[in-house]
């Protein structure tokens, strides 16, 4: 390789780096506006500010909110659902793979408010939870019809359920901090939305929590 085309391949590789932590940089700052109480309001002019860049620049990394909502729920829920996922796969019943999944969200905005006051702005304008957690959650509904564990016309009622109960809870949860008694009220109460009988959800929702696995590739079922 000559020395100009070196130099040129190395200003490619350096412009690569320098829009990588912009991105990151655009990221981050949406990230930390998402989490507070009031974010949902969160403008592009916020997130430049806070990001220390011009709005062309931003434009230069998203084509606008939409986008930049799709990004920041990947980076906000990617890592914890994979970990999530590995660890309910251990699991044979899918009502306990259900139950377990929804209280590890609601124990993780217990521990992290403002991981929690994200994913409430964020799923105001976009997918629930994002659409890895969307599908997910449709995929252990389905599991349960399947299985015979839940009675629901199909299982986008039952993701809907989920999702909408959950993400409910979860503002509850940052708004009116209630005791540590609820997420098991409010996983008992899903798994009977769910069709599954009063006493046997109750138990469900009282079992301990397995150790959650760390983080690994992200599996589903189609």
């Amino acid at each position: 390789m000559t020395s100009n085309s070196h130099d040129q391949q190395r200003r490619i590789e350096i412009g690569r780096e320098r829009r990588a932590r912009t991105r990151a940089r655009i990221i981050a700052a949406a990230f930390s506006l998402f989490g507070e109480e009031n974010g949902l309001y969160t403008r592009i002019e916020d997130i430049a500010d806070r990001a220390d860049i011009t709005r062309p620049t931003f434009y230069n990394h998203f084509s606008g909110m939409a986008e930049l909502r799709d990004a920041v729920t990947y980076e906000l829920t990617h890592d914890f659902l994979s970990a999530v996922t590995n660890t309910i796969n251990a699991l044979d019943d899918p009502r306990d793979r259900a139950a377990v999944a929804i209280r590890f969200y609601l124990d993780r905005v217990r521990e992290v408010p403002h991981w929690g006051w994200s994913l409430v702005n964020l799923s105001a304008n976009g997918i629930l939870f994002g659409a890895e957690t969307h599908h997910q959650a449709e995929v252990t509904v389905r599991q349960g019809l399947e299985a015979g564990k839940f009675a629901l016309p199909n299982s986008a009622v039952g993701r809907d359920i989920i999702l909408g109960s959950a993400l409910a809870a979860i503002t509850t949860m940052l708004r009116e901090q209630p005791d540590a008694t609820y997420p098991i009220l409010i996983v008992r109460t899903i798994l009977v939305g769910l069709g599954v009988p009063p006493e046997e959800a109750e138990r469900v929702a009282n079992r301990p929590l397995p150790q959650l696995r760390a983080p690994g590739p992200l599996q589903t079922q189609s």
